[in-house]
């Protein structure tokens, strides 16, 4: 006597709810060929981006700073949504052509910025391709983000740079003389017995204001609290040129202490790294408690671990 055994039928696959109906898994080949595609083309662009973000402390560095600031947003964003199913939107081809298309006029031009411009312009077309719409709407705002990582002309900044290098002059040359020190100010060049300081563009702060201002928008936008994104977006400013401020009067009094030969050592530019250790925590303190996000421990009832 032969006996059958009951098989029971699988059980039908759930769609994700959330997400467009028509996209499809990915095909994984054809979207790492995309992926390194683009890396061959947009090559240049990340290495002149990675030039003129180390080129020196005083230039561009926020760029540094930023762009892992953006990258552990999007990972927060993207850890939420890892119970979704992988899934791929060809429409975002239709973002990557127009990239493809300004990189290529600056192919022309040269100005390097366009490319740049280009880059971070991909990245939505690049992400739906990899992830799909609903993890890319997710992490979209991160994205756009980034382009306050690019380096600004220094054309367009000039005017702000004298204002802020005046605005460092005036502030230590009223705290130094409460230090025991006297100083002449002459333009925006502070006179002690011992030496000269130059408060140039380098000094001014501007690197320091920018990284704030971009990390104070990103906390904003991650905070739980519209009071508290009300505060970090009007504190970013002071609290970056109050950082600036210490570095200079500190300069100032190293070089009563120590001669001005001590500008020409590391201490120089480490007290420009200073100003973003000091600046930063702050901006991420003012911003509160983040958002909460979706629970990674539980995923949504009918979706697929």
């Amino acid at each position: 006597m032969s006996t059958t055994t009951a098989t029971r039928p699988a059980a039908p696959a759930v769609a994700d709810a959330s997400a467009p109906a028509g996209e499809r898994p990915p095909s994984r080949l054809f979207l790492w060929l995309v992926l390194a595609g683009l890396l061959a083309v947009f090559a240049p662009t990340l290495i002149w981006l990675w030039e003129r973000w180390t080129m020196s402390v005083w230039q561009n560095a926020h760029g540094l700073l930023f762009v892992p600031v953006v990258a552990y947003f999007v990972r927060e964003e993207l850890l939420a949504l890892r119970h979704l199913p992988r899934s791929s939107n060809p429409w975002g081809f239709v973002i990557l052509l127009p990239a493809l298309a300004l990189h290529a006029l600056d192919a022309g031009m040269h100005t390097e910025l366009l490319s740049a411009g280009a880059l971070v312009l991909a990245l939505p077309g690049l992400s739906l391709l990899m992830l799909g719409t609903v993890r890319t709407r997710a992490i979209l705002v991160p994205l756009l983000f980034l382009a306050l990582a690019l380096p600004i002309p220094l054309s367009f900044t000039e005017s702000l740079h004298l204002v802020l290098r005046h605005i460092a002059t005036a502030g230590t040359a009223a705290v130094v003389p409460m230090l025991g020190v006297p100083v002449f100010v002459e333009g925006t060049t502070l006179h002690t017995a011992q030496g000269a300081l130059e408060v140039a563009d380098a000094c001014s702060g501007f690197s320091t204001l920018y990284a704030a201002i971009a990390v104070a928008m990103l906390t904003a936008y991650q905070s739980k609290s519209p009071t508290r994104r009300v505060l970090v977006l009007l504190g970013a400013a002071p609290i970056a040129i109050a950082a600036n401020l210490l570095r200079v009067i500190l300069l100032v009094m190293l070089v009563v202490w120590r001669g001005g030969d001590i500008l020409n050592t590391f201490v120089h530019p480490l007290s420009g790294i200073m100003t973003f250790v000091l600046a930063l925590p702050i901006i991420f303190w003012l911003g509160g408690e983040q958002r909460g996000l979706p629970s990674r421990t539980a995923p949504p009832a009918g979706a697929t671990p």
